[in-house]
């Protein structure tokens, strides 16, 4: 069979599911306003969360590090490509996370497929929320750990998870979202990991979506729940609310070295560019200096959940800047996303596989820039919009 026979078998299957899927070109900045497809939209369907990302500051950090050190590392970490910035920029994460050293990767998703086959292998457990990031998902298949996923944000079921795979001389590992990126709800950290330290097992906190955005000095819901101290392993994104690209791994000396010498994530690529360390540590500046950016993202977002809310819209689980309108069917959803489109708002619909069987979406993510107009003006739109494309029945 040709490659193009099984291109279009496969994509056949994907189209008669309702589940194909094509690329939306965007241009110009990635802020509140953008044109996409030659149409000039409001974005609420973006992670740079706190409006960071072509900040005039940021932008001439951007600048510098290409006139500085050039467009590219040119190499691996291990090779030539470890720079002064890079570890510079470390020394700040680590700062920033209270760590004692910190270790860059090229994407979140890159990091924890790094982490976890470094952690634990097949004589290992690593027990997991049953809505945990597919990277975490990935990561824990390379790793060959035996699997145990407990309901979402159930302590109940981690606690009786823990302790049957909890014994002498076995690694467990419980890597925890810390905003959970289709439903926008905070893990109960507090008990979780009170939980998982009382059977012994390590801690790893993915905060994609919560680094910058949440908790004293935007240090995400570490600080938000107040347990930075306690986790064992914190993961962050520099590519959403830092709004440049990358991410970073923080915890002791030990865990560093232990990456540096087998995280293939981290050995097998070149180094991040210039460019984007130098932004991604400007940003990280302004999220220190301007906390107002946090504050007005969470006031925006609880804003909107407020009115849709009032209108029998639900947004729950929601408690932060990702707000979803789960309206169930696939046809049903990317029917309002389209009429959301020509209404000038771009909200963007979620179907499974990316979500559970039946809960397709809208996945909003107000940004701290959007005024109160804006985010009052979405709420109209989507309520009438909504109305006009009725359930159906039809099984997503």
């Amino acid at each position: 069979m040709s490659l193009k026979d099984i291109a279009h078998e496969k994509l056949s299957t994907i189209r008669e599911r309702g589940t194909y899927r094509e690329l939306r070109e965007l241009s110009g900045p990635h802020g509140t306003r953008v044109q996409l497809n030659g149409r000039d939209v409001l974005l609420f369907a973006g992670s740079n969360y706190l409006d960071l990302s072509h900040h005039e500051r940021v932008v001439e950090a951007a600048v510098r590090g290409a006139r500085d050190w050039g467009c590219a590392a040119g190499g691996s970490r291990l090779i030539s490509g470890n720079l002064d910035l890079h570890e510079g920029f470390e020394a700040e994460i680590a700062a920033f996370t209270g760590c004692e050293s910190a270790l860059l990767f090229n994407t979140g998703y890159a990091a924890n497929l790094g982490i976890i086959p470094a952690l634990v292998g097949p004589d290992d457990f690593v027990v997991s929320d049953s809505l945990n990031h597919a990277s975490i998902i990935d990561g824990v298949r390379l790793s060959r750990a035996q699997l145990r996923v407990f309901p979402h944000a159930d302590c109940a079921a981690l606690d009786k998870a823990l302790s049957e795979v909890s014994r002498d001389g076995v690694r467990v590992l419980v890597p925890l979202d810390g905003i959970f990126s289709m439903d926008g709800d905070i893990a109960p950290l507090k008990t979780m990991v009170e939980i998982a330290h009382r059977h012994g097992a390590m801690v790893m906190l993915d905060d994609a979506h919560g680094t910058g955005t949440l908790g004293e000095g935007g240090r995400g819901s570490g600080a938000h729940c107040d347990v930075m101290d306690e986790i064992d392993i914190h993961m962050g994104n520099l590519a959403k609310g830092i709004g440049s690209f990358g991410a970073y791994v923080a915890g002791p000396r030990e865990l560093r070295d232990l990456l540096i010498n087998v995280a293939r994530s981290f050995i097998f690529t070149c180094a991040l560019p210039p460019p984007q360390v130098a932004a991604a540590r400007e940003s990280l500046k302004l999220v220190g200096e301007e906390p107002w950016r946090r504050w007005q993202l969470q006031l925006n977002a609880a804003q909107l959940r407020k009115r849709l809310a009032a209108a029998g819209l639900s947004t729950e689980p929601s408690q932060t800047h990702i707000v979803p309108v789960i309206l169930g069917d696939n046809a049903r959803t990317m029917a309002v996303c389209e009429a959301m489109l020509e209404r000038g708002f771009y909200v963007q619909g979620i179907r499974h596989p990316s979500v559970p069987r039946g809960s397709a979406r809208l996945r909003i993510t107000p940004m701290a820039t959007h005024t109160a107009e804006e985010i009052d003006a979405l709420a109209d739109a989507l309520v009438e919009v909504v109305a006009l494309h009725p359930v159906t029945g039809a099984d997503a």
